[in-house]
């Protein structure tokens, strides 16, 4: 199982879910449509490193994390 963190005012508690690939998780996570927008915008992190390669291979036990934009001052 990898396990799904989302971030900031994203506001969903982590999920588990049974998937092979960052591609295959997305794919998932566009049925909800409460995430659709926030997938476009977040920066994402596997076991706290950015990736940006969809096609990057998950195995049991990876987090990955939703990380939305953000600004301050």
């Amino acid at each position: 199982m990898v396990k799904v963190e989302f971030l900031g005012p994203i506001n969903k508690k982590s999920q588990e879910f049974q998937v092979d690939s960052l591609q295959e998780l997305k794919i998932i996570l566009n049925k909800d449509e409460s995430l659709k927008e926030w997938l476009k915008l977040c920066a994402v992190t596997l076991n706290g490193t950015l990736i940006f390669d969809e096609k990057q291979n998950l195995k049991d036990g990876d987090i990955i994390a939703l990380l939305p934009p953000v600004c301050g001052g």
